[in-house]
């Protein structure tokens, strides 16, 4: 299974791009994931047109939570059953326009706080790291 984190607008924060860059690294021991900056939603849609069978995934607080080990047992059953691509759309400060909304087939909420585009995504980096931790047996979880 592939992973894409589609993140519309540039990770500015040095100590931000590190930890993301940092987790995705670890992601990388268990599947092959990108992470993709587009400049705007029409970049966006270009993308995702490039990803057509992917499964997407929109951020956004209105959307599905799950405990860390739920979240676990969602990628498992993806991989599972054959999912090629996963996007995990990530929104600007702006969030999403609805043309990329409307790609989505499933919303997943963080968090019910509020947090910064860049953080969210080193939240959901960091998740799919625990997540793949979870599924293998490791200690890091705990």
């Amino acid at each position: 299974m592939k992973i894409c984190l589609m993140m519309l607008g540039k990770t500015r924060r040095a100590e931000i791009r590190a930890l993301l860059d940092d987790y995705l690294s670890r992601v990388r021991r268990h599947c092959e994931v990108d992470a993709v900056e587009v400049r705007d939603s029409a970049a966006g849609q270009r993308k995702l047109a490039v990803a057509s069978p992917a499964t997407v995934v929109l951020l956004d607080a209105a959307g599905k939570k799950f405990t860390s080990e739920e979240f676990a047992a969602w990628l498992r059953e993806r991989r599972d059953r054959g999912t090629r691509e996963l996007v995990f759309l990530c929104g600007d400060a702006e969030g999403f326009p609805a043309e990329l909304r409307q790609r989505a087939q499933m919303k997943l909420s963080l968090t019910p706080l509020t947090l910064s585009h860049e953080l969210a995504r080193v939240v959901l980096a960091e998740q799919l790291y625990r997540a793949f931790a979870i599924l293998s047996g490791s200690p890091y979880p705990k």
